[in-house]
């Protein structure tokens, strides 16, 4: 059963009732949790607006919003936001609206304390267990998305792969011809492309069933940069594309988890590099604060519409600027990218015009924070 200390952090509970004797005995009732308090469903929805709440615990007969009514608007917006119900013993009526509209749990006044903590406790342990269902449905659905998308990524080179050899073998006697080693190149690039997605699907294999805890240890981000640049520096020669890093020595450590951070770098420069034309530049610019560190990525490239540019970030999303329909890769590396950031307390920003480049900026905030 959940507890105040479940899930390393401290549940909070809003308390809503116009009789702040009542709201106050409950929190006292209640403590070791984090409680909020409110007199009415217009002041609770305030506080839900601007904070998370594990439980909302409010009384029916309230001015100004009535605890129905705030139920009601809960519901609406936070289907999943469990709602426990305070009501009279004869109030058959509001219970059955109460019912329909969602209520997790009642309590009768006048209040029985240890019923209270005892409803409290099992909304709880039931908000967990759903949450865990929600995750477990939802990985499913991301596991059955992932094979569809891998199925089709890998066919494509396979059979250009295969039809090519297959002319060759036909034609075998015109080794020395021009369309030969054009062939033969195109051969080369689709296997080197087919490698490059194993690869990316070992890595995306797991992330998506491996451990998803975020293990941070002291590091200094130019080192980390630097690390990735030199795994990177055969993709940007080959494409003709020069990176620039002003990478200044003195940043201060951070606490972070290393592949994690190094996956999330890696993933922005490999979309700097993709989708930049030969012959142009990719910079890399540090700054820092007393409160950040920020890496600043540019590319010059054809840039993302300002309709795309959160949409880079959903999983499985790919601009296709020349509209080929054969964007290579598996439009994860930016939705990880960020969401292994954000685990790390730190954000993700992107800037861009449609022909003017791209500028990405990644804040990750100082050791002294944690």
């Amino acid at each position: 059963m959940d507890t105040p200390d479940s899930h390393n952090r401290l549940q909070s509970l809003l308390i809503v009732d116009d009789e702040e004797i009542i709201r106050n005995l409950c929190a006292q009732a209640l403590s070791g949790y984090r409680i909020l308090q409110a007199g009415h469903g217009q002041e609770a929805e305030e506080v839900l607006a601007r904070e998370a709440i594990d439980v909302v615990l409010t009384d029916i007969m309230m001015p100004v919003r009535n605890g129905l009514d705030l139920l009601v608007g809960i519901k609406e917006k936070s289907p999943n936001q469990p709602v426990v119900v305070m009501t009279g013993f004869g109030d058959k009526d509001v219970i059955l609206k109460a019912l329909k509209a969602g209520a997790d749990d009642f309590i009768h006044k006048p209040i029985n304390l240890l019923q209270l903590k005892t409803a409290i406790a099992k909304t709880l342990e039931k908000k967990s267990l759903r949450e865990e269902l929600l995750q477990l449905q939802s990985m499913d659905r991301l596991k059955s998305d992932f094979l569809g998308l891998v199925s089709h990524k890998l066919k494509t080179p396979i059979t250009v792969i295969s039809l090519f050899l297959q002319n060759m073998e036909r034609d075998i006697e015109s080794v020395f011809e021009p369309d030969f080693k054009n062939n033969l190149n195109l051969i080369l690039e689709e296997s080197g492309y087919l490698s490059s997605l194993i690869h990316d699907l070992l890595d995306f294999s797991n992330i998506i069933l491996g451990d998803t805890q975020t293990d941070r240890e002291p590091g200094n981000p130019a080192k980390l940069v630097n690390d990735c640049l030199l795994g990177l520096s055969d993709l940007a020669d080959r494409r003709g594309i020069r990176i620039e890093s002003t990478i200044c020595n003195s940043l201060p450590d951070l606490l972070l988890d290393r592949q994690k951070t190094c996956f999330a770098l890696r993933a922005v420069l490999e979309n700097a590099l993709k989708f930049s034309p030969s012959g142009t530049l990719v910079t890399l610019d540090f700054a820092s604060d007393e409160q950040e560190v920020q890496l600043r990525i540019s590319d010059q490239g054809p840039g993302i519409p300002r309709e795309e540019q959160q949409k880079v970030f959903e999983r499985f999303y790919q601009i296709d600027p020349d509209n080929t329909g054969q964007v290579k890769g598996f439009g994860l590396g930016l939705f990880y990218a960020r969401q292994f950031i954000q685990e790390q307390g730190g954000s993700i920003e992107l800037q861009s015009q449609a022909g003017e480049g791209t500028v990405v900026m990644l804040r990750l905030p100082v050791q002294r924070q944690y």
